[in-house]
């Protein structure tokens, strides 16, 4: 059990193993009230493994007799992360609540269907995208149901400025096998979570794991997601050069796990970590020289090729951490943790990475998350849908 104290705002992260999901939400609820002490508990966070769908309902009700919450948001995850552990291909729950005086809380509860135009999204909260400060999304979204790019379309249309961090849900292989929690429902698909706003400073980390080798180039000829010249060059013969540049070791890497990133601020005289969105390379023309990434790309944006291993997803986690403890005077009291369900002990070799690196940066300050099928997170300003990525929500005192 861990616990995050001032004056006002305070955190509980509890997780349970045990199987029978009545018991472990009853011993979930109990821990979280001891240590949030007398009050309320305004929002809390349940992630539950797979072995738990079943009993989902359960499980959520059982917590809301024993904590009752004003607002509860769940989902399943790959694996679960709680405290100091991060629990894969094992029964886990985890528990997160908060008590935030003053906040603004407006749950979501966002349905996704396809039509002849395309994919549109109801369900919008008529009362979001009036107040005068836009506010922050927590969001958890079913991969096999949930249009994220429309979803964030419409969250940057109805509140412009306002950041977006979460996950997908995991565990499930196909339509209606996760689960997401808004309060008493339960539900097989589609996105949940809440808009917050008030005072309370929620800054975001997200890392994306890679480390960028050989040149940046302008993208001179595109069309869609397909990058034909880069400078002026065919791109597959650009990639060719870079390749040359690499040891023999990086070369492999670059074999199985080679990424473009996309500059997201053209502005600024150098680029580091954090300036790039990464996205998959994922197929390349011999006859053409182009070569086509995961996302739409322009003409005139700048790229470079990335790579991902364990060394470069580490280093990238603590020097984002790192570098968002140095700006900021007041550390933060509790966070949310949104992994890839590729990183974790099949990245890493070792349990408890990105937790622990965390703790690490942030303090032993309460923790809870799960491994996602993709991860939300801002990039530049801009929220995107991610993968391989560490994305992390750190809950602070306001002005922070």
């Amino acid at each position: 059990m861990q616990t995050g104290i001032t004056t006002a705002l305070r955190f509980s992260a509890v997780v349970s193993r045990d199987t029978d999901a009545v018991q472990a939400g009853r011993d979930l609820g109990q821990a979280t009230r001891r240590a949030l002490g007398e009050g309320p508990a305004d929002l809390a966070f349940l992630f539950f493994s797979p072995h738990y769908a079943e009993q989902s309902t359960d499980l959520t009700a059982a917590v809301r007799r024993e904590l009752a919450p004003n607002l509860l948001v769940g989902c399943t995850g790959e694996g679960i992360i709680g405290g100091t552990e991060e629990i894969e291909s094992a029964p886990a729950i985890s528990l997160w609540a908060a008590r935030l005086p003053g906040v603004s809380m407006t749950p979501i509860r966002l349905s996704c269907s396809q039509d002849e135009d395309g994919i549109s999204v109801s369900g919008w909260p008529d009362e979001l995208g009036s107040g005068p400060a836009p506010p922050t999304f927590l969001l958890l979204g079913d991969p096999f149901s949930t249009g994220v790019d429309e979803a964030l379309s419409l969250i940057a249309s109805r509140c412009p400025g306002s950041m977006a961090i979460g996950g997908m849900a995991g565990g499930g292989r196909d339509v209606g096998e996760n689960r997401m929690v808004l309060n008493d429902e339960v539900y097989e698909g589609g996105l949940v979570g809440v808009a917050l706003s008030g005072p309370l400073s929620i800054r975001t980390v997200v890392s994306q794991g890679c480390r960028p080798i050989g040149e940046r180039y302008v993208v001179t000829k595109a069309e869609n997601n397909v990058i034909h010249e880069l400078g002026g060059v065919p791109a597959l013969e650009r990639l060719q050069t870079v390749f040359e540049t690499l040891s023999g070791a990086e070369r492999r890497l670059a074999h199985r796990a080679l990424h473009i990133g996309v500059v997201m601020n053209e502005q600024r005289n150098r680029f580091e970590r954090g300036d790039f969105l990464v996205r998959n390379l994922i197929g390349a023309d011999r006859n053409s020289g182009s070569v086509a990434i995961g996302d739409r790309i322009q003409e005139g944006q700048t790229v470079q090729f990335h790579i991902r291993d364990a060394q470069s997803a580490s280093e990238d986690l603590h020097l984002m951490l790192a570098a968002d403890r140095s700006r900021h005077q007041q550390p933060p009291l509790g966070a949310l943790l949104f992994s890839c369900c590729g990183r974790g002990r099949g990245l890493f070799g070792q349990p408890h990475h990105d937790v622990t690196v965390l703790h690490e940066r942030a303090g032993n300050i309460p923790v809870a998350g799960f491994f996602a099928q993709g991860e939300i997170g801002p990039v530049g300003g801009t929220n995107f849908l991610h993968g391989y990525t560490a994305s992390v929500a750190l809950f602070c005192e306001p002005g922070s």
